[in-house]
């Protein structure tokens, strides 16, 4: 009776996403599984404790966000320094920040598929020492070319570390806690950007750039150590290839889910890229206090990312990132109306802490959809799904910080919101044409007795 009865929730999945019989095999599969086969799943992904949300693993994993976060933003705060000491431009030290966002992008699903058929834990941990390799080359570089393959290095694997913490969810946290555990490990890196790119700024200004990167490799260090001691071995290696993971991204709802993160991080990266000279000379915030200003920035993003969190607990799969659709709307007023700073500084101040309580909202909403879906329709492929989130906001970062050079050089600094309202205009439009599933995976649920 329970195999009948997994037989026909596969035959409703297949109708949810639209695919055809190429899935068909690999569900098949799963259909076969024993009454102890599923004990036995039951008992691995079993969390660890219930003594509340914040137990050594999970700080562990938000710990390890908030190195990959300083290690990836400190470069932002240094960049002077570097260039000093290297004796090459400015302009030649920040290509290494394009170039970081360029490899992190398309490698990151890949690493996510690949690593989705080995040890997860093993794995992690070997990926977090090519991490921490990197970090140590960008301490001791020489030369520019050295600290060039170093970067490509941590750039090669951040991705994927976090793609693979996220799927410690349901063995070191209750169903109860999954969203808030997505937002916090996201949040990793908005508090690295509030606390730890100023802390290894100071760092750097008071010893030297290269004792930011020692600060990092000893923190990861000890994060090696912590995750020895309190990280679940437990694996749920994957029996289908490395390509036919990738079929995940024939799903239409995986589609729209992208081009809805690309878009709003899009929106964004229009004009957070030029946020400083903004600040300077739109918003007219005195040289002295423009880091301060930063600062404020940084954690009006750290609550958009945990109050993310809090609106992805509305629904599963599909519906908490339609959600997000009035907010969208709100933030395309929003960023048009950025040109009134030009006219109205104090309307700028206000406004720009506003764009950054937005900035993130959509970041658990959108990986819930696509672990959901992966769930769902795509059990072999959960690595790749986690995996998603960070490659299509790092495709909009790159897109984003394009379209915003183009705007400050040919418009200049006043028309970067009006630009970016485009790309919400367009996200809104994406989260549209999510809609018609939600009532498909309703039903679907229900059936589930979820």
């Amino acid at each position: 009776m329970r195999r009948i009865m997994l037989y026909t929730e596969s035959r409703t999945i297949d109708r949810l996403a639209g695919n055809g019989p190429a899935l068909w095999i690999h569900k098949r599969e799963r259909i076969r599984m024993t009454q102890s086969d599923m004990a036995r799943e039951h008992t691995e992904h079993t969390p660890q404790g219930d003594g509340g949300f914040f137990n050594l693993p999970v700080v562990t994993l938000i710990a390890l966000s908030f190195a990959l976060g300083m290690s990836e933003f400190i470069m932002v705060g240094i960049l002077p320094d570097i260039a000093t000491g290297l004796k090459v431009s400015e302009v030649t030290v920040g290509n290494l920040v394009s170039l970081f966002a360029l490899v992190y992008a398309p490698v990151t699903p890949l690493g996510s598929a690949l690593s989705a058929r080995f040890p997860r834990f093993a794995t992690h941990l070997t990926l977090v020492g090519v991490f921490l390799a990197g970090n140590v080359l960008c301490a001791i570089a020489p030369n520019y070319p050295v600290l060039l393959i170093a970067r490509i290095m941590i750039a090669l694997v951040s991705g994927t570390l976090v793609a693979i913490a996220m799927t410690y969810a349901p063995d070191v946290t209750t169903e109860r806690y999954r969203t808030k555990f997505i937002a916090w490990v996201f949040s990793g890196f908005s508090i690295a950007s509030v606390v730890g790119v100023p802390v290894g700024t100071w760092v750097a200004n008071a010893f030297g750039w290269r004792w930011a990167f020692v600060l990092v490799c000893v923190l990861t260090v000890a994060l090696m150590v912590l995750m020895i001691a309190v990280l679940p071995r437990n694996s749920h290696i994957v029996k289908i290839g490395f390509l036919p993971q990738f079929r995940l991204f024939l799903d239409r709802r995986i589609q729209l889910g992208v081009a809805c993160v690309m878009f709003g991080a899009a929106a964004s990266y229009v004009f957070y890229t030029y946020l400083t000279p903004i600040m300077r000379d739109e918003v007219h915030v005195p040289e002295q206090f423009l880091s301060f200003g930063l600062v404020i920035f940084g954690a009006a993003c750290l609550w958009s990312n945990l109050y993310g969190g809090k609106l992805a607990d509305r629904g599963r799969g599909v519906e908490p990132l339609t959600h997000i659709r009035p907010i969208y709307c709100v933030h395309t007023v929003l960023l048009a109306s950025l040109i009134v700073a030009h006219w109205v500084p104090a309307y700028g101040a206000v406004l720009l802490v506003v764009l950054g309580m937005a900035m993130y909202l959509q970041n658990s909403a959108s990986q819930v959809l696509y672990m959901d879906v992966a769930a769902q329709s795509h059990p072999g492929s959960l690595n790749l799904a986690a995996s998603l989130n960070s490659m299509s906001f790092n495709i909009g970062i790159a897109l984003g910080s394009a379209v915003g050079g183009l705007v400050n050089d040919h418009l200049g600094l006043m028309w970067l919101g009006p630009v970016g309202a485009i790309f919400t205009l367009l996200a809104v439009g994406m989260t549209t044409l999510l809609r018609p599933f939600v009532a498909q995976e309703r039903g679907f649920y229900a059936k589930l007795g979820k």
